[in-house]
């Protein structure tokens, strides 16, 4: 049965390096690493495996596990851990970043907060927002976009913690293509350059299409795996939805 990541290497052509061609390997890995995009390995499912779970279990180049999003559920898009929350976390579960819904949104609106509130009491504060990202057409508002994202603290970002993007501010990324179709590209407004790119996933030499529960995201050197993979989960969740306000908090 074909792998979901990439297996790791067998390490029986490194056992026979000197430490001298060990050092200059480590050091040619390095600089392809700084010129080669991430690739991670998106899957569809949960990390945790008992029944009605949903989520995402993140993969790097090397098979080891990188970002998961664990969820009890999918039924209702107010029914999910934490009043609505979603926690991005990386593979030993600490919580990197907390993605909630817009409150009364018609847009299909997220933001993104560091960390976690782990008393599910808190007011989240404009400190701790990392970005907000929607639906690329609203109700009254069409765009090619499939979605838009204004990071804050960005000339163009959110200028109050709650409130909803404006189709007329200037986002700091776009996604253009279709997510559905695991089809797209994420892209820097100010210079148009590719952030990172949603494909399906092909193993055995490219052989063999897998569903898209399994996807690939190749992200670009010099942009954060962990801020591309949040715009990933918001992606899943609002992309292909049918118009109407978000009322949980």
């Amino acid at each position: 049965m074909s792998r979901i990541h990439p297996a790791y290497q067998n390490r029986s052509h490194d056992d026979k390096l000197t430490l001298k061609e060990r050092s200059e390997e480590d050091t040619d890995q390095l600089q392809l690493q700084l010129v080669r995009p991430s690739v991670l390995t998106v899957w569809k499912r949960s990390s945790m495996t008992f029944q009605g779970t949903d989520g995402f279990t993140v993969f790097d180049q090397h098979g080891r596990l990188a970002f998961r999003v664990d969820n009890y559920s999918r039924k209702n898009s107010c029914n999910i851990i934490k009043g609505g929350r979603l926690v991005l976390m990386d593979g030993a579960g600490n919580a990197l970043l907390t993605l909630k819904p817009q409150v009364l949104s018609m847009q299909y609106q997220w933001n993104a907060y560091s960390g976690e509130d782990k008393t599910g009491k808190r007011v989240t504060s404009t400190t701790s927002k990392v970005f907000s990202m929607r639906s690329g057409s609203t109700l009254f508002h069409s765009s090619k976009d499939e979605a838009i994202v204004m990071m804050m603290g960005s000339s163009s970002g959110p200028s109050t913690n709650n409130s909803n993007i404006d189709h007329h501010q200037t986002p700091d990324f776009r996604i253009e293509g279709c997510f559905r179709r695991r089809n797209c590209k994420i892209i820097k407004s100010s210079s148009g350059e590719m952030v990172a790119r949603i494909a399906r996933k092909r193993v055995n030499n490219r052989r063999i299409l897998l569903g898209d529960d399994v996807f690939s995201l190749a992200v670009q050197p010099g942009f954060d795996p962990q801020l591309i993979m949040a715009f990933v989960i918001i992606l899943d969740r609002i992309c292909g939805k049918p118009f109407a306000p978000v009322l949980c908090s």
